[in-house]
């Protein structure tokens, strides 16, 4: 994914565009701070779609007693 900033964006924004279309994301920039992207339309509807972890957890097809219960002991020493 290129990254260019927001006047070059706004001159060539046709091109950008095009880039999108053909699977090149482009990371629009302003003041060196990433703030926007331009992706297709096709790439956005299915990121759209992608479900979120909580919907994933939610939709479990399983009982409560399938999943294991946890020990309560640290698996890694932890240094406070």
């Amino acid at each position: 994914m290129r990254e260019i900033q927001l006047k070059d964006a706004k001159a060539t924004l046709s091109a950008v565009v095009d880039q999108a279309v053909r699977g090149t994301p482009s990371i629009i920039t302003r003041h060196g701070r990433k703030d926007a992207v331009i992706l297709s339309f096709e790439d956005y509807e299915r990121l759209a779609r992608a479900p979120s972890f909580g919907r994933l957890l939610a939709a479990f097809p399983g009982d409560a007693e399938d999943i294991p219960a946890r020990s309560g002991e640290l698996r890694s020493p932890v240094d406070l």
